[in-house]
């Protein structure tokens, strides 16, 4: 069983690294981000809670989000393993984290800011069924439909210059001292997320050890 923690800047790639180690080695891919969504877009009680923080200008305490990743890991779905993406944000909750829960590592995709940047402001996303193009590096066939399902493409409100930098220096100032606990404990695996998503994607399994395994399974 392969226990992570994935981390890194907002637009760094996280996700689509996720999704391939998943497909990989049958991990499940628990993305806080995406549980917080489901629950918004399906209206649940969670999703009341959210917003009602929301509306009363509140960040969403770590109490609760320890609370839904505490819900989430106790439904045991993941019998090869785990990547966590989107948790933990702060050094709270990193230690929340380490009390609770044993990991074999933590991975940081590393890349610099104008990178991150140009990915995100280049970034739009399906309005049906949520996939993800960059219209430099992978744009889609049809410019402004989705390959998979025709749906039409959007830039998300939160990708523009403003939000970018808010984010980057939100992420400084509150995850940075989680990863450096993390880099404290000799968890932490680095892979340079500029490099394209093949490469990046070796370089990750070869740090975490998993080179061999994809060679016995013949990938």
């Amino acid at each position: 069983m392969r226990k992570y923690v994935i981390m890194g800047v907002p637009g760094c790639g996280k996700g689509t690294q996720s999704a391939l180690l998943r497909a990989k080695f049958d991990l499940v891919h628990i993305s806080v981000g995406d549980i917080l969504r489901w629950n918004i877009q399906n209206h649940t009680k969670l999703a009341a809670r959210i917003k009602k923080l929301m509306s009363d200008g509140k960040f969403v305490p770590d109490e609760f989000v320890e609370q839904i990743i505490e819900h989430r890991l106790k439904e045991h779905d993941w019998n090869y393993g785990f990547i966590l993406d989107g948790f933990p944000r702060n050094r709270a909750q990193a230690e929340f984290f380490l009390e609770s829960y044993d990991i074999d590592a933590v991975i940081f995709v590393d890349m610099p800011d104008e990178t991150v940047k140009d990915r995100l402001l280049s970034r739009r996303i399906c309005v049906n069924c949520g996939a993800v193009y960059n219209i430099r590096e992978k744009p889609p066939a049809v410019a402004g439909k989705c390959d998979i399902c025709s749906g039409p493409l959007i830039r998300r409100e939160d990708d523009n210059e403003k939000i970018i930098q808010e984010r980057l220096d939100d992420y400084r100032e509150k995850t940075l001292p989680a990863l450096n606990l993390f880099k404290g404990k000799e968890l932490v695996i680095t892979v340079d997320g500029s490099k394209p998503i093949d490469q990046v994607q070796e370089e990750m399994q070869r740090n975490l050890g998993l080179m061999k395994y994809r060679l016995k399974n013949g990938g």
